[in-house]
């Protein structure tokens, strides 16, 4: 009698339990749900590339001193622009600008648009008036350039030894209203390719593609295209993540760029001493160094160490592209770009497809040191591979 007395004790028991468990069950799903939901929020934001597209007459000043130094580089694509302001040159400022050019492009190999742009994206400049304050005191500019990868003494010196040209040119734009001739004449054209452009571009993430090619994580996910007028041909990458585009480019061709200028610089090659050492096994190679030496230096890259970043950069772009359907067919794209110099782009991204790069996460740094050490890329190979891919296209 005792057993049964305490069965309805014992059903209580297996009850409250089966109550305790169902909650414990419940709580646990939930949790689990939100911290599913949160993890998928983690990388829903992180990977979602937060695009802003602006114009700006800082930039397009400062491209518009590449025309104005009369270089026929840039004159084929400016001459109108060019003329218009031609002919209110006065002497001292003609020679500024032939001093600008001298010291950036021809002693230096630069490029004045590339090296400007990039030294007062360090500061919060708008108007010319803006740009003549930090010409006078440029301590902020140097204080905050110093906080990025792009600072060197040497690039420091060549910017003060141009400031007084600099500012020789800029007080000619003010007087000669320039900012009045961008706003009636540029802007409204700038803003209607803006508009255009950001209808499309939300449509396509790169921020995750760049990261899982590169192997590690951008400095941000929000990415700022600058439109501007003046800038043609160059696509140029500046502080954070920011690059200057051209108002005639279509929609592909700013994605491409924005892949393309946020893949600067894929490695650190300042402070990665084995990268260094590796990669510097390919100055034996001839065919190569004929193109590093012997290009047009006005597209630029015009050390080894910036024409190896460049073409590594353009072969992973041309994966990217790939995969967002937006690619320039590989050999047409090499063929016709930059005259054709890339040579180190095309091997590369023969190796790339070959290899199957990125298959199993290998960071771009990693796959690049392995592939010369294995022999990949030695010297005379890069000839080898580069003429079977163009033999395989007729």
């Amino acid at each position: 009698m005792r057993f049964f007395d305490a069965l309805p004790r014992f059903s209580l028991i297996i009850t409250f339990c089966c109550l305790i468990l169902l909650i414990l069950i419940l709580t646990g799903h939930f949790w689990a749900v939100t911290y599913k939901e949160s993890n998928q929020e983690e990388i829903r934001i992180h990977y979602l590339t937060d695009w802003q597209v602006e114009p700006s007459l800082k930039y397009d000043t400062l491209c518009f001193l590449n025309t104005l130094t009369a270089d026929s580089f840039y004159l084929k694509h400016y001459q109108s622009e060019f003329e218009e302001f031609e002919k209110r040159l006065k002497k001292p400022v003609k020679k500024a600008l032939s001093s600008l050019k001298r010291k950036i492009k021809d002693e230096k190999r630069g490029i004045i648009s590339a090296f400007l742009c990039l030294y007062f994206s360090a500061v919060d400049d708008k108007t010319i008036d803006d740009m003549l304050k930090t010409i006078q005191n440029s301590e902020s500019m140097k204080k905050n350039l110093k906080k990025t990868p792009y600072y060197t003494d040497s690039g420091w010196r060549l910017y003060e030894s141009v400031r007084n040209d600099l500012k020789t040119v800029l007080i000619f734009l003010k007087e000669t209203q320039f900012e009045s001739y961008w706003k009636k004449y540029i802007l409204p054209i700038v803003n209607e390719t803006i508009r255009q452009i950001r209808e499309e571009l939300p449509k396509y993430d790169i921020t995750g593609e760049v990261e899982a090619h590169l192997g590690f994580k951008l400095p941000s996910h929000k990415i700022t295209a600058y439109i501007l007028y003046f800038s043609k041909p160059h696509g140029i990458k500046i502080k954070g993540t920011r690059y200057l585009t051209n108002v005639a480019w279509p929609t592909e061709v700013v994605l491409r760029n924005a892949i393309h200028e946020m893949m600067h610089s894929p490695f650190d090659l300042v402070s990665d001493k084995e990268l260094k050492k590796v990669i510097y096994l390919l100055k034996k190679d001839e065919f190569l160094m004929d193109k590093v030496m012997n290009h047009n230096p006005s597209y630029g890259y015009n050390s080894f160490e910036a024409f190896i970043e460049e073409d590594c950069v353009q072969a992973l772009e041309q994966i990217i592209n790939e995969r967002l359907n937006i690619e320039v067919e590989a050999h047409k794209r090499w063929q016709e770009a930059d005259e054709g110099m890339h040579v180190f782009a095309v091997v590369l991204y023969t190796l790339m497809k070959k290899k199957r790069f990125n298959q199993k996460g290998e960071k771009f740094r990693d796959f690049l040191i392995r592939m010369i050490r294995s022999g990949e890329l030695a010297p005379g190979r890069i000839k080898i591979i580069y003429d079977n891919f163009y033999s395989q296209s007729t």
